[in-house]
């Protein structure tokens, strides 16, 4: 196994960070890795968001439910789908953008912006860094979009803390591979049973970092999933200009 894969399979989510800057080489690292990942066309329709500001950061924590380790981290990036680059070049080439009207643009957004977070946080946590993603941004989407003055056509999906972690949390278990990985198609018989083996697994997990009254990953899960929990999402795409009526 090499150090890639060591680094990735060692992967934990960091809350506490030291108030230690990043060195300007190993955040350009970090960025350029994230822009050099693979995006749909090559339509690069990705754009990040490098807060360091003090009090950008502790907005922003507020409006993603109050979460202290976003103003804590010495920066935070904030991971943008970004078709206004796009429409700039059909401007430019005389061509009218209708994508962003699409549901394809908001899967080609996301899971773009996704690959290029994948790559940052690969990149931080092999430079000895710690991150946690933040999905809470889309909160309160309206008051990010004004706060991080986004442009139409653009949606913010999803920030990432940086820093030195203050200490190592405990690797979260995950489910059984067999979940994961179907060959050839997808494998329904068992899942039931990994589930359950893996609500014994979280039990025991929650035990040893004492919060043995929290919820196993059934539970938990089900809680959250049985509403839209960020409801604004949808109303602020259209008004950004992502109608997914097509």
């Amino acid at each position: 196994m090499n150090e890639t894969i060591k680094t990735i399979k060692n992967h934990r989510s960091i809350r506490e960070y030291l108030n230690k800057d990043i060195p300007k080489e190993h955040l350009d690292a970090i960025l350029e890795a994230a822009q050099a990942m693979p995006t749909s066309i090559n339509g690069q329709q990705v754009s990040v968001i490098v807060v360091k500001d003090k009090n950008t950061k502790e907005k922003i924590a507020e409006l993603a439910g109050g979460q202290p380790y976003i103003a804590k981290a010495p920066v935070f990036l904030v991971f943008v789908a970004d078709f206004y680059k796009t429409y700039l070049a059909g401007k430019k080439a005389g061509e009218p953008q209708v994508i962003h009207e699409s549901i394809e643009s908001t899967a080609v957004g996301t899971f773009d912006s996704g690959l290029a977070m994948g790559a940052a946080i690969i990149a931080a946590e092999s430079l000895g860094l710690g991150i946690v993603p933040i999905g809470g941004i889309r909160r309160n989407p309206e008051e990010m979009i004004k706060l991080l003055e986004l442009p139409e056509y653009t949606y913010p999906l999803v920030g990432l803390c940086i820093g030195y972690a203050e200490n190592n949390s405990k690797q979260k278990p995950r489910l059984p591979k067999e979940t994961f990985i179907h060959n050839e198609k997808y494998q329904k018989d068992n899942l039931i049973k990994y589930i359950s083996d893996y609500d014994k697994t979280m039990e025991m997990y929650l035990k040893e970092i004492g919060l043995e009254n929290e919820e196993n990953w059934s539970s938990r899960t089900a809680s959250i999933y049985k509403q839209v929990y960020f409801p604004n999402v949808y109303p602020t795409m259209k008004s950004q200009g992502f109608k997914n009526d097509k």
